[in-house]
């Protein structure tokens, strides 16, 4: 399997994308879902489960290296027809599904290989592996800074989808834009970013407020699923 080409856009799972999962599920040639799989899914998919593995530092594998993990994500999605499973109808955007989908099987994948391993190793022993190299435990979690930084940078994406109005659209960029610079702020209140956003855009309040509410749901939307899967945890330095 060839490796995907380099691409400077971070937006690499796009409306388009998910239009292509469509046209490649409609299609019942398979020289034809070759060249669509190749040509324009190859890459989101590679990105997607570069992103999961890295993000919840799913490195428990029995194979030689992350990019062979990447790899047989990408084996598991052709092969287990992950692909045809997909429906639109169902209101749920390929993005979403797919890394849901990915993140199940990365988190069975790694616990078969960490029970398998911890069977046929002296336990002393290989806790010390674990400790040397600071791998996942074996229910993978992702702090609350990092669900917030992955959050913006997929906010990112869906301006377009979640804001069709520019000025909108404007606001909520702006918004992002604090919230990834947050470090650099000496204050973090919501009184703080309408004042500063207002600044940046010029927009009246009415108008900011509407746009933080829809991010608001989003995130609350999201972080909550991760909370009751156990998937998220917050360090002390956050709480």
């Amino acid at each position: 399997m060839r490796k995907p080409a380099p691409t400077s856009s971070r937006n690499y799972f796009t409306k388009e994308t998910d239009e292509w999962v469509v046209k490649y599920n409609q299609t019942s040639d398979p020289k034809e879902k070759e060249k669509i799989f190749q040509e324009h899914l190859y890459f989101p998919f590679y990105k997607l489960a570069e992103n999961i593995i890295n993000t919840f530092k799913f490195y428990h594998m029995d194979v030689d290296s992350v990019e062979d993990l990447k790899l047989d994500v990408i084996t598991m999605i052709i092969e287990g027809n992950k692909l045809e499973k997909f429906n639109p109808d169902y209101g749920t955007k390929a993005f979403s599904y797919f890394g849901t989908v990915i993140k199940k099987w990365l988190i069975a994948y790694c616990n078969t290989v960490y029970n398998r391993k911890k069977k046929h190793t002296d336990i002393k022993n290989y806790e010390d592996i674990l400790h040397e190299s600071h791998e996942l435990e074996i229910t993978p979690t992702i702090s609350l800074a990092s669900f917030f930084d992955n959050w913006i940078e997929d906010m990112y994406e869906k301006l377009d989808e979640l804001f069709p109005d520019e000025n909108d659209k404007a606001i909520a960029d702006a918004v992002l834009t604090v919230f990834k610079c947050r470090q650099n702020l000496q204050l973090f209140q919501k009184k703080e970013i309408y004042i500063y956003v207002r600044e940046i855009t010029g927009c009246d309040t009415p108008y900011l407020t509407r746009v933080i509410k829809v991010l608001k749901q989003d995130f609350m939307e999201k972080y909550q699923k991760l909370l009751k899967e156990g998937l998220i945890r917050v360090e002390e330095s956050e709480s």
